[in-house]
């Protein structure tokens, strides 16, 4: 039953993009399905949007459809079946077309930069590469992460001491071996590779490397951690692309291995597993600095930010840093600071809902976007209400930003409250809590948190979102038109800086 209903899903979106003739990629994240498109003028944005199943859109170097976790990964590959099975069709009984498929191409080429030109600066670009060596690795972080946090749990009961141990080895064998895994992303991201990187990368966690002194000092296993692994990885793919352009071919599959294995991994032992050491070593102290000593305001700055940092796609730039502090100490406190936007988004959320009684389609946006708010999930919840709103949301901003602050200040008290992993947020990060301070304190500052960012962006949303001329125009429905599917991005938004801003993110 669950099957059917995820191909008719897919079956309605295939359509709607202008069919398999149109689908040049097909990949997906943890909530997005990400389509490479020949020509966007087929894609019938509206109709799309009013699928039920569809929360919203977003448009970046692809064309992203916002599904929520666990049910696009489920349609992703129904989807794929049937652009399959169409594209198959197709060529048994194709006929000759009007254009040439060089001029096909062409047009959507065109298309597509001209989408992509204001987003595609090189500094995204390489933050969108970074993001793509870490995202296929938030599976198996989550995974381990609440397995280790359940084990804890099982030994600080002292229940089943004879099965902790077996969970313990099977909650930190992925994070011994991280290193790796980002090396083979990386060559394969960057265009090497993918076993030579992970080969080189898995210098980094061999034991052996603690008889080597570099500097007058030893190293130690997994200095330098992700960081190292992703310089060495991006160190073997330079080495590998010149072995390739050098070296004759009838001497290729011998000597380009080789070199690249040996002059990348002589240049990571002696060079890069001790500087990238030093900066994961920076990054942890800086981290427990910044919150020792700012506390509230650092807690209320990195709140109140994290939503914007999302939608102009800065939040990746963060992921190494994230994983650095899960490898160096088990968790990563910003996380739960950072999860705080989200909360800030539900609250704002709910007083749009309360403000607007007679506009049924944002109300009905709500009601669906809401909770994936709650589990995190705030794509739906940004690009279907607050962004094309405009000020709701700035005021979303404030209600993280209090949230942040009441998380920050746990740690001018000495007490730290992570995750043991990336990606989950709002409620979904509870089971991946941990920290220096016991299982309750770490619910009860994260749960405190998160109520008040939900209070904080309601009443700021409630009270300051609107205009009186906006939320006046946004209420005037008629009686005859409210069961209609009103688009959101219809209704008038206000004039100013912030409105503007947020329909160039459309």
């Amino acid at each position: 039953m669950t099957e059917n209903k995820n191909r008719a899903v897919a079956a309605a979106i295939l359509p709607l993009v202008g069919g398999a003739g149109n689908i040049t990629s097909i990949a997906h994240c943890m909530t997005r399905l990400r389509l490479g498109l020949r020509d966007r003028t087929l894609v019938q944005d509206k109709q799309l949007k009013a699928l039920p199943a569809v929360m919203g859109v977003v448009e970046d170097a692809t064309y992203q459809i916002v599904l929520g976790p666990g049910t696009v990964a489920r349609v992703t590959p129904e989807f794929e079946a049937l652009v399959e099975a169409e594209r198959t069709e197709q060529e048994r009984t194709a006929t000759p077309s009007p254009l040439t498929a060089d001029e096909l191409a062409a047009h959507g080429a065109a298309i597509k930069a001209q989408q992509k030109a204001k987003n595609a600066t090189p500094f995204k670009l390489f933050l969108r590469k970074i993001a793509n060596i870490f995202v296929p690795l938030i599976p198996a972080l989550i995974g381990c992460g609440i397995i280790a946090g359940f084990n804890g749990l099982m030994v600080n009961l002292g229940l089943l001491p004879a099965v902790t141990p077996a969970l313990a080895a099977i909650a930190t064998g992925f994070m011994a071996l991280i290193a790796v895994f980002v090396g083979l992303n990386t060559a394969k991201e960057f265009g090497g590779t993918p076993i030579l990187g992970g080969a080189v990368a898995a210098i980094i966690v061999f034991p052996g490397v603690a008889n080597i002194n570099v500097f007058g000092r030893p190293l130690s296993p997994g200095q330098g951690g992700v960081l190292g692994a992703l310089g060495a990885a991006v160190l073997a793919v330079y080495v590998e692309k010149w072995c390739r352009r050098w070296i004759p071919q009838s001497l290729d599959v011998l000597l380009t291995p080789t070199l690249t294995v040996l002059i990348s991994g002589l240049v990571t032992v002696f060079g890069l597993m001790f500087v990238a050491g030093e900066i994961s070593t920076a990054i942890g102290d800086f981290a427990g600095w910044l919150l020792s000593t700012g506390g509230a305001a650092a807690g209320f700055v990195l709140g109140g930010l994290f939503l914007p940092l999302v939608m102009l796609g800065l939040h990746q730039a963060l992921i190494p840093i994230h994983a650095t502090l899960i490898e160096q100490q088990g968790f990563t406190v910003l996380l739960p600071i950072l999860a705080m936007a989200g909360a800030g988004q539900v609250g704002a959320a709910a007083a749009v809902y309360l403000r607007l009684p007679r506009n049924p389609s944002i109300r009905r946006t709500i009601r669906s976007a809401l909770p994936a708010g709650l589990l995190g999930v705030g794509e739906p919840l940004i690009y279907g209400v607050s962004l094309p709103l405009g000020r709701p949301f700035i005021t979303a901003c404030v209600g993280g930003a209090f949230g942040g602050g009441v998380v920050g200040l746990l740690n001018q008290f000495g007490g730290s409250v992570g995750s043991t992993a990336i990606g989950p947020s709002g409620w979904a990060l509870f089971p991946l809590l941990d920290g220096n301070k016991g299982l309750a304190t770490m619910i009860a500052v994260y749960a405190a948190g998160l109520i008040t960012g939900y209070v904080a962006g309601f009443l700021a949303t409630y009270f300051f979102g609107f205009s009186k001329l906006l939320c006046t125009s946004l209420n005037e429905v008629d009686d005859d038109e409210e069961t209609e599917q009103k688009p959101l991005v219809s209704a008038p938004v206000e004039t100013g800086r912030a409105s503007e801003e947020s329909a160039l993110t459309r």
